[in-house]
């Protein structure tokens, strides 16, 4: 397989090595998707691929099919007897999921293997606090690295303010401010688009993704639209698709998300100020809503801890079907629910000290 095309496309020594099990199939990268129909980059150009009956018959959620960014397995790499075949998906390194809209249960697959998730945020009246700690937890969860992008600085008068209270909640995401008029911003922006990095701009409608990916393209490829006069956003991406910069990099643009609604997320990541005050908990399994001796309350109750941030954990976690535990049984019933197929919670610690012993050397 041609070394530069491993890298152009961001293939990692540990695709390569998953696929090298499959010698009979070729490995390409999911790039677009329209209905049935996948577009794929191989080492012989863009082939139009489609999933096998075998495939469709046994997966069991709709985040198991395909998505943009993955890296999947094809019985062939040209387009000379048909549409090529998907025999398989190589395990993802990073997946950003949310709940399917419309439906109670089911999860929707936004973008796979990313390295960056570019969370996007207008410094106008999209500008809110508690969505983007929503899109926080899911983006910790995903395995991805988050990255705070507030756009539009030019329409802010009070952006010193705006930044401050992001950086408020970002624990540990870079919070980045970006103009479409001026320079600001971007250079910081570029040193998440090393050569062979996957980065995906996530956000509502109209919050100016489309216009930082043109200037990152360095041409008007992708439509865009300002937001109406209800400050609603106006859908210009109506699908996901895998973009290559000119520097060897690759970004994933994605359809406006105004809802975004919870299926996983990463709590301990995205509320650790939460987190490291609930370790002062008098009781361990305190959920912190009525409890005495409750450190988390008591920051809420003498300023250290706003209440719509303590309020925003709660909701988040009744959501992600975690109320009623804290944050060591939450990773606990992930694992759980993550390991489920392989016999639950005692395979799963089986599983990570194997895996631990492996790393120092031990069989």
């Amino acid at each position: 397989m041609d070394s530069k095309f491993l890298k152009n496309i961001g293939l990692s020594q540990e695709f390569i090595a998953e696929s090298d099990l499959y010698n009979d199939l070729y490995i390409g990268r999911v790039v677009s998707q329209s209905r049935d129909l996948y577009k794929t980059a191989t080492e012989k150009g863009e082939v139009t691929a489609e999933i096998s009956g075998k495939f469709r018959f046994e997966v069991h959620t709709l985040s198991e099919y395909p998505a943009v960014g993955d890296f999947v397995l094809l019985d062939r790499i040209d387009d000379g007897g048909g549409n090529a075949i998907i025999r398989r998906v190589l395990p993802r390194k990073s997946a950003f999921i949310r709940k399917a809209a419309g439906t109670s249960q089911d999860e929707q697959l936004v973008a796979a293997n990313i390295d960056t998730l570019f969370l996007c945020m207008s410094l106008n009246r999209d500008y809110n606090l508690r969505r983007m700690e929503r899109y926080l937890g899911i983006a910790w969860d995903s395995g991805a690295t988050p990255v705070i992008v507030l756009t539009k600085a030019d329409l802010c008068g009070d952006r010193n303010q705006k930044q401050s209270e992001a950086e408020g909640i970002a624990c540990g995401a870079e919070v980045l401010m970006t103009s479409s008029l001026t320079d600001e911003g971007w250079a910081s922006l570029q040193k998440y688009l090393g050569f062979g990095q996957t980065v995906a701009f996530i956000g509502s409608s109209g919050v100016g993704k489309s216009t930082m990916i043109n200037r990152l393209l360095g041409r008007d490829l992708l439509q865009t639209r300002t937001l109406r006069n209800d400050d609603k956003g106006r859908h210009a991406t109506t699908r996901r698709e895998l973009i290559f910069l000119p520097n060897g990099s690759m970004v994933i643009d994605t359809p406006g998300m105004r809802e975004l609604g919870i299926e996983r997320t990463d709590l301990a990541k995205a509320f650790s100020d939460i987190d490291d005050l609930a370790a002062r908990c008098r009781f361990r399994d305190c959920t912190h809503t009525k409890e005495p001796y409750c450190a988390v309350l008591e920051a809420a109750s003498d300023g250290r801890l706003s209440p719509e941030r303590l309020a925003s954990y709660l909701k988040l976690k009744k959501e992600a079907r975690y109320e009623g535990l804290n944050s060591r049984q939450i990773e606990t019933e992930k694992i759980t629910s993550m390991f489920a197929e392989m016999g639950g919670i005692k395979n799963a610690r089986k599983f990570v000290k194997e895996k631990s012993r492996s790393r120092q050397g031990y069989q």
